[in-house]
């Protein structure tokens, strides 16, 4: 009788476990699951002129009811659907910009890392001058001097955000790139660029998944800042932050106007956080 064969787990099984044990992760990857789902359906279930951006004065500051479930604005729309909209822009513009960031910074920090001396020296000291400015406020900057509009928006959070990739992927590049493996490629003649491609970068992944996780939420954060201040997401189109900016004015007697929106923008930051949190301990091999 033949004994029976294990198969060794795969290490993207062996994350996968790790996290599924994770029942905070787990929670809050069932929130992103649902505000993916609500912002991608959205517009199936309401029409956006009629129902998001349309006016309805004599409907105006109706308080939560059946009939309106999170109340009407000042404008008379329902807060309800222009916050599943604002799911849509928040997270539309959070994973467009995350995923740019990814790209241009991995390129930046996978070439610096790799090849080191002055060609990682000058590529750092560019991203040491993006860094030395803070964030948001060079986000503030390029909004402004572009316009607001979702395209200026992702662009200006891109940029924002590509030093912090640059980094993390560099510092992941320079413990793989002098290992076993990667000389043996190089031996047997194996260019630079499918060396990178092949072997540098995905094993290089685990802080860059985690860092893109939290990087989203702090980006949603940030959308909603420049919204509420104006340089963000132009109305009418529904947006977090936007309507926290305009409820602040009927904040006395009409408080759920702010309320829903900002428990909107904090489960979503709080879900990828919990979800960001159960990346890293899964991805630690430490905690195996």
């Amino acid at each position: 009788m033949e004994a029976k064969k294990h198969k060794k787990k795969g290490p993207i099984v062996e994350v996968l476990q790790r996290l599924g044990r994770n029942k905070t992760a787990m929670v809050g990857l069932a929130i992103v699951i649902m505000l993916i789902v609500a912002a991608v359906t959205s517009p199936f279930f309401y029409d956006y002129d009629e129902v998001i951006i349309k006016q309805n004065i004599p409907e105006r500051l109706q308080h939560p009811s059946k009939t309106y479930i999170f109340g009407t604005d000042d404008l008379g729309r329902q807060i309800f659907p222009r916050i599943i909209y604002g799911a849509r822009v928040s997270l539309s513009v959070g994973f467009s910009a995350v995923a740019i960031a990814f790209i241009v910074g991995g390129f930046l920090g996978a070439v610096g890392g790799y090849y080191g001396g002055v060609i990682d020296n000058v590529i750092m000291r560019f991203m040491d001058i993006f860094l030395a400015i803070p964030g948001t406020l060079f986000a503030i900057t390029i909004a402004a001097a572009l316009g607001s509009n979702i395209r200026n928006l992702i662009i200006a959070l891109a940029i924002s955000s590509v030093p912090g990739f640059a980094r993390i992927i560099r510092s992941s590049v320079i413990t793989v790139r002098d290992v076993e493996y990667i000389e043996a490629a190089r031996a047997i003649g194996a260019k630079d660029s499918r060396i990178v491609l092949n072997h540098v970068i995905p094993n290089a992944l685990a802080p860059v998944i985690v860092h893109t996780t939290l990087n989203v939420a702090s980006i949603i954060l940030t959308i909603a800042g420049l919204s509420f201040l104006g340089l963000g997401v132009a109305p009418p189109t529904p947006e977090w932050g936007a309507m926290l900016s305009a409820g602040r004015t009927y904040i006395v007697g009409h408080s759920y106007m702010t309320a829903f929106p900002g428990f909107a923008i904090m489960i979503t930051i709080l879900a990828l956080n919990l979800l960001g949190d159960g990346l890293r301990d899964a991805l630690d091999p430490r905690l195996k």
